[in-house]
């Protein structure tokens, strides 16, 4: 089951998990995107079904997650995938950016672990569980205010979901994809802002959320391809590996920020490479 699968990342491992010859659940906000994803699958001789779901309703996914276990009778592998940006700066931001960022980035998750896990241990079969975060869940950065705190909250609920599945002896794994720059359309995530979460007083975006926006649709659009995303995503469940960098700079961003870190200081801002 991936959960944003209609573009990007999640049509990129909804595609690749089915061509491995899974049945593949898939679901997104946008519908006609997430009905071109099924049908990209089928015609390539997959199985696909696909549900439209907002991720960030608790009532939504968990009416996900009885119809998958309806359809299928088990879920093997999870991936909440699904994700928004909206950044500028932080003192500048509504409210309305952080509920929207952290329901889709953070609940998400959350509504996804609560709805699944549970029906995945009481199974009893070995899964996986895979988060999509980001490296601005690792780093930090100007202008990003609303996206970093959602999933930095977004790495500390998969850690803590890894270690209390280990601490029951549940034979389930959990993965945390970190990716850095993608090719994705999250640039473009206003395209799925729900009324319920444009502010109001200032619907149009601002100059500080206009400047980071248009900077993060030039830097994804040189991004790495989603489909090879798909294939580390792939080869970490296959080999229980928790952490799923995309760059080799994973490495040194890491080690910069604890060095800075044990020095008391500030954390460096990260380069984007």
């Amino acid at each position: 089951m991936v959960t944003g699968a209609g573009s990007g990342m999640g049509r990129a491992m909804a595609e690749r998990f089915a061509g491995e010859g899974m049945s593949v659940v898939v679901t997104d906000v946008e519908k006609p995107a997430l009905d071109e994803t099924v049908a990209a699958i089928t015609a390539a001789g997959g199985t696909a079904i696909g549900f439209r779901t907002d991720v960030s309703s608790a009532d939504e996914v968990e009416r996900l997650a009885e119809t998958t276990y309806a359809e299928h009778g088990a879920v093997h592998l999870v991936c909440a995938n699904a994700g928004v940006f909206s950044g500028g700066i932080v003192w500048e931001r509504p409210v309305a950016d952080f509920e929207w960022t952290m329901g889709v980035n953070f609940y998400g998750i959350v509504n996804a672990i609560r709805s699944f896990i549970p029906r995945m241990i009481a199974g009893g079969q070995p899964g996986h569980f895979v988060s999509t975060a980001s490296m601005g869940g690792l780093v930090t950065n100007a202008f990003s205010g609303p996206y970093y705190a959602s999933k930095f909250a977004a790495v500390g609920v998969t850690e803590c979901l890894a270690h209390d599945l280990a601490s029951v002896g549940a034979p389930i794994g959990v993965s945390c994809l970190v990716p850095s720059l993608v090719a994705t359309g999250i640039g473009f995530s206003e395209r799925n802002r729900p009324e319920r979460h444009v502010d109001r007083l200032h619907p149009d975006l601002t100059p500080d959320a206009a400047f980071v926006t248009e900077a993060i649709r030039d830097a994804t659009a040189a991004g790495m391809p989603p489909d090879e995303v798909a294939g580390l995503v792939l080869d970490a469940v296959r080999h229980g590996r928790f952490w799923i960098p995309t760059k080799p700079s994973f490495h040194d961003q890491i080690r910069r920020r604890h060095e800075d870190m044990q020095v008391l200081d500030l954390p460096a801002s990260p380069t984007l490479d």
